[in-house]
């Protein structure tokens, strides 16, 4: 059973930065694409970043380009989250997730998800 364990949220004021790790374990191959989601109060799931573990090939969501960088230590079994000039609406429970659906920033293309840390940007 994969098993992906995020850290690393916390409360920040808008500008500021914070990292997230997302430990992934349990597998038996490593999964081909790892990705970031974030759930806000009231609103619906929304992809983040995708990283190919194999290809190394990125994606990002628009409201997030330039400011946030996905990336994977294949030693470590982790995948990170780089945020930088952070702003109150990137409020939300992120989560780790992989999957190998059609879409990578739809919810439905992932199949394992962790268990979520919260980030709030305070204005």
């Amino acid at each position: 059973q994969v098993l992906l364990v995020e850290s690393g949220g916390g409360s920040v004021q808008a500008g500021g930065s914070l990292t997230l790790s997302c430990a992934a374990s349990g597998y038996t191959y490593r999964p081909i694409r790892m990705a970031w989601f974030r759930q806000a109060p009231g609103k619906e799931r929304e992809g983040v970043a995708a990283a190919y573990t194999v290809t190394g090939n990125t994606y990002y969501a628009d409201s997030v380009k330039g400011r946030f960088t996905i990336s994977q230590d294949n030693a470590k079994n982790t995948l990170y989250l780089q945020m930088n000039s952070l702003k109150p609406e990137d409020t939300a429970i992120y989560y780790c997730a992989t999957g190998l659906g059609w879409v990578w920033s739809r919810e439905s293309s992932y199949k394992y998800w962790g268990q979520g840390t919260q980030v709030t940007v305070s204005s």
